[in-house]
């Protein structure tokens, strides 16, 4: 695999050799400073060093950012590379987190003597412990593994893992330990992610291993908590079966999650009615659903004067666009996410990652969605990630981030 080594680490010494990484870049301007105490972990950063087109590319990320740029610009990429890191910290196996890794290796990567290639991607998780930067090498060909990793935080390397012999199915790992012995050595298996694993190899013993499993559960905390989505209004208008009131990403079972959360929180649904006023046509009084004879349930408009519009009858921006405003108003609880259980809610953050956000809606519906996601952002609840392919309707909008992508 085409990658070039790191100088050695000498804050974890002796540092493992050879490492698939290059030198680590300083962490973006965006990256708020060290010592600063962000309350919910969250990812701040993300480093796409040699990843399907980008190279070397280091993007911040605030509450609300908007990956902006026109088709094959590397937007897409940027999304799909933090959805498989957020399955990585999940604990996801390396084949689920990328089933297509041949489309993740840089196109003009060239093999090395043993025919290997892969890529290179990261993250930097703030929360209490402060900025957290995760790295990791993954082998794409001939067999998809992963082939090296770091954790880093304040300068000092956590966790450092290398792939020494290839026909093993294990990396060689060390990570801080302080005390007597500096550094812990063990293998662990080449398809998952080690950070993701370190709780339940790490003792919590020394001060130092403390400081690794702090350092490992933010990060991993920061990364659980995703919900890619992609609204499809085709299946949105037919009523949908009853079910657990989880909403899919493609957002299919949307009048069952309506269902569901009206009931629920009267004070969340006050709001998605707010929002829906404010980006459909026409009157809107609430936003309802009922069940049907038959196990289904549809959802409807109520117009406030008895009469009632189904979604059926709604366009594809209106319906994209009422989706998208129930996702920023819920939580893990009602989305389709593997969010961290031992951690309280009121300490996890969730991600909502959108490709092609803008699809079917009008400059209003935009606008609204952007302030909206920018107050949720504010709560620090929720944050966004979206593509688009311009970016000027959300010139001047306070709180979010646009990265500008070229061509």
């Amino acid at each position: 695999m085409t990658v070039s080594p790191v100088p050695p680490a000498p804050a974890l010494a002796p540092s493992l050799s050879p490492s698939p990484f290059q030198s680590s870049s300083p962490p973006s301007s965006s990256s708020p400073p060290a010592g600063t105490f962000v309350p919910r972990p969250c990812v701040t950063e993300l480093r796409l060093s040699a990843f399907a087109g980008h190279r070397g590319a280091v993007f911040g990320l605030g509450p609300v950012t908007l990956f902006a740029g026109g088709s094959g610009s590397g937007k897409t990429g940027a999304l799909r590379a933090y959805e498989a890191l957020a399955r990585l910290g999940g604990g996801a196996p390396v084949g689920e987190a990328f089933p297509d890794p041949g489309a993740c290796v840089p196109e003009r990567a060239r093999p090395d003597a043993q025919r290997r290639r892969g890529f290179r991607i990261g993250c930097t998780a703030d929360g209490p412990e402060g900025p957290v930067r995760l790295d990791v090498a993954v082998q794409a060909e001939p067999e998809l593994r992963v082939v090296g990793e770091r954790l880093t935080s304040g300068g000092r390397v956590l966790l450092e893992t290398a792939l020494r012999d290839p026909a093993r199915r294990f990396v060689q790992a060390a990570w801080h330990t302080g005390g007597p012995s500096p550094v812990t050595r063990a293998p662990l298996p080449d398809d998952r992610l080690g950070t993701a694993l370190l709780p339940l190899r790490v003792a919590g013993r020394t001060d130092g291993q403390r400081r690794v499993l702090a350092a490992a559960e933010q990060t991993v905390v920061a990364l659980r908590s995703v919900f890619a989505c992609d609204p499809r209004p085709g299946r949105m208008r037919a009523p949908v079966p009853a079910g657990s009131g989880r909403l899919l990403g493609g957002c299919d079972n949307l009048a069952d999650v309506l269902w569901r959360t009206r009931t629920e929180c009267g004070r969340r649904h006050a709001l998605l009615v707010e929002a829906v006023r404010a980006g459909c046509a026409g009157d809107v009084a609430d936003v309802r659903a009922e069940p049907l004879g038959d196990g289904t349930v549809r959802a409807l408009l109520d117009r406030g004067d008895g009469h009632r519009t189904t979604l059926g009858r709604l366009g594809d921006g209106e319906l994209r666009y009422l989706a998208l405003a129930l996702v920023l108003l819920t939580g893990p609880g009602v989305l389709e996410v593997d969010p961290a259980g031992e951690v309280p809610a009121a300490m996890q953050t969730l991600t909502v990652l959108a490709d092609r956000f803008e699809r079917s809606l009008d400059a209003r519906q935009r606008r609204e969605l952007l302030l909206l996601a920018a107050r949720m952002g504010r709560r620090g609840h929720i944050r966004l990630v979206a593509a688009v392919s311009d970016a000027s309707w959300a010139a001047g909008a306070d709180g979010v981030t646009v990265v500008h992508l070229g061509p």
